[in-house]
């Protein structure tokens, strides 16, 4: 089906990896160069590169590596009249065109050609004239694209100190006299032997030596200075996007990378142009001359991050697969955070009993708890360790635990502190079951075991000291005495009212320890001890 073409190789310009040349057929038969580049692994898109007048497919093999290093394949091409493709004039030197049209069909021949070849998405590069033909394509009814960066764009131009309207009137009156051959400068330039002083096309002394490479290699690849029928192409081509509402049906993202110190193409056009496309976005490289990408890296570098933005938005990358994360393995870290509580009964070892000698005087030991006010770390503390003098309710050493437990202020249960008040009133109704057999003991509200009551009233007290220092159990204690005390007071029937005070005391602050415990726990074992 194709028709193998050549490719110009240098030393300072190889040809790219991958690449396949060929001839296609364009408007009227006519014969016409282009490349496909294939890059390794799974494409992720295709770019139809187009360049601009004078300049051939090899022109562009660093800028197409670098799309094919991002994954994309490459079809670049030579327009009619330039690079290997057929001249419309037998003197190849002769920059000449005859209208847009032309130039419009053979661009739709490309892609019908190679469309098999190139996967989707469809990204659009033209430069100058190159980009002008793309954007008069899409305008025209190309939708195949799903976006374009356009570098340095003819959309308009720039004819030094001669008026725009002059230059017009000039181009007409060649035509109409048939002179539409003739070079606009009078002569054909110097194709072969330009040099890089002076020059208006980059700041880059490497690419612009390349290029002359390629030209010296293959002489055919040259073209001089255009003719007036080329020059009348192009203002009837920029006349056309000159018009909002042909721009308005090209829907699809559109970048035009403008270059700053152009002086052949109009860069206030490009503004215009910018302005009336849908998607369209202006971005200005400072201090570029014309060729963009032929320009030194920093201003080049400008027109691959336009592109990686719009490809990567048009045309993004396939999906990685996920990698297997250690994550998981971190996640048992929140097992260390579970066990900061343990701190928590560390401090009930801590031996706060040890001051019971001190309860020698249980009076004192009222006095301060009646002054003492701190409710939250009276109801934190009895929720929690409350149970350890119910288990070993037998032993009024036990009580003093409680005492210890009073420190764990990290308790978070301040309500259920309000609840256990409740359970109180009901812990004390077995205790009016007991009362009865140890009528004379009725302060020993706690251990049923214990044989004096001065010696229960003297261990609450020895609990307090501690949390006095605390400025704890206060209000707690207060409430749920109000609640133990009327069941003592039914037991204070067979015993004296003194006895009945001393037990209201200290039973406020046992009766803070006990809160949650005592609810259940010590209900359950109480009526063991009361048959001993």
């Amino acid at each position: 089906m194709f028709e193998a073409a050549p490719l110009v190789d240098v030393p300072e310009d190889p040809v790219p990896p991958g690449a396949e040349a060929d001839w296609y057929v364009g408007a009227g038969g006519v014969k016409l160069r282009a490349a496909l580049f294939t890059p390794k692994g799974r494409p992720r898109g295709s770019v139809v590169l187009s360049g601009g007048r004078t300049e051939p497919i090899e022109k562009y093999f660093e800028t197409i590596r670098d799309f094919m290093d991002r994954g994309f394949v490459v079809l670049a091409h030579d327009w009619r009249g330039q690079g290997l493709s057929a001249r419309e004039l037998p003197d190849r030197l002769r920059g000449h065109a005859k209208g847009y049209k032309s130039f419009l069909e053979d661009f739709r021949r490309l892609l019908n050609t190679y469309e098999p070849k190139l996967p989707k998405p469809w990204i659009a590069v033209g430069h100058s004239m190159g980009g002008c033909l793309t954007l008069l394509a899409m305008a025209s009814g190309e939708k195949r694209f799903a976006g374009a960066v356009l570098s340095a764009p003819m959309l308009g131009l720039q004819f030094g100190k001669v008026a725009p309207a002059a230059a017009g009137a000039l181009t007409w009156l060649n035509l109409t006299f048939g002179r539409a051959n003739r070079y606009t400068l009078g002569q054909a330039g110097k194709p072969f032997d330009d040099t890089f002083e002076g020059n208006a096309l980059t700041h880059d002394a490497r690419r612009f030596a390349r290029h002359r490479a390629q030209i010296r290699a293959n002489p055919a690849l040259a073209l001089g200075s255009p003719t007036y029928g080329w020059l009348d192409f192009a203002l009837k081509a920029v006349a056309v996007l000159a018009k909002p509402e042909r721009l308005r049906s090209v829907t699809v993202p559109v970048d035009i990378v403008s270059a700053a110190e152009d002086k052949l193409v109009d860069n206030s056009a490009q503004a215009a142009a910018a302005r009336n496309l849908p998607q369209g976005r202006l971005i200005t490289v400072p201090g570029a001359y014309h060729e963009i990408l032929m320009e030194t890296d920093d201003m080049r570098n400008i027109f691959l991050r336009v592109f990686d933005a719009l490809t990567g938005k048009a045309a993004p990358k396939p999906a990685e697969a996920p990698k297997a994360a250690p994550a998981p393995a971190a996640t048992p870290s929140p097992a260390p955070v579970a066990a900061a509580p343990k701190p928590a009964p560390a401090p009930a070892p801590t031996p706060a009993p040890t001051p019971a000698p001190a309860a020698a005087k249980p009076a004192a030991a009222p006095a301060k708890p009646a002054t003492v006010k701190a409710p939250a770390a009276a109801k934190k503390p009895a929720a929690k360790k409350a149970a350890a003098p119910k288990k070993a309710a037998a032993k009024p050493a036990a009580t003093a635990k409680p005492a210890a437990a009073q420190k764990p202020a990290p308790a978070k249960k301040a309500a259920p502190a309000k609840a256990a008040a409740k359970p109180a009133a009901k812990v004390a109704a077995p205790k009016k079951a007991a009362a009865p057999k140890a009528a004379a003991k009725p302060s020993a509200a706690k251990p049923a075991a214990a044989k004096p009551a001065p010696k229960a009233a003297a261990k609450p007290a020895a609990a307090k000291p501690a949390p006095a220092k605390k400025a704890a159990p206060a209000k707690a204690a207060a409430k749920p005495a109000a609640k133990p005390a009327a069941p003592k007071a039914a037991a204070a029937k067979p015993a004296p009212k003194a006895t009945a005070k001393p037990a209201v005391k200290p039973a406020a602050k046992p009766a803070a320890v006990k809160k949650p415990a005592a609810v259940k726990k010590p209900a359950a074992k109480k009526p063991p001890a009361a048959k001993k």
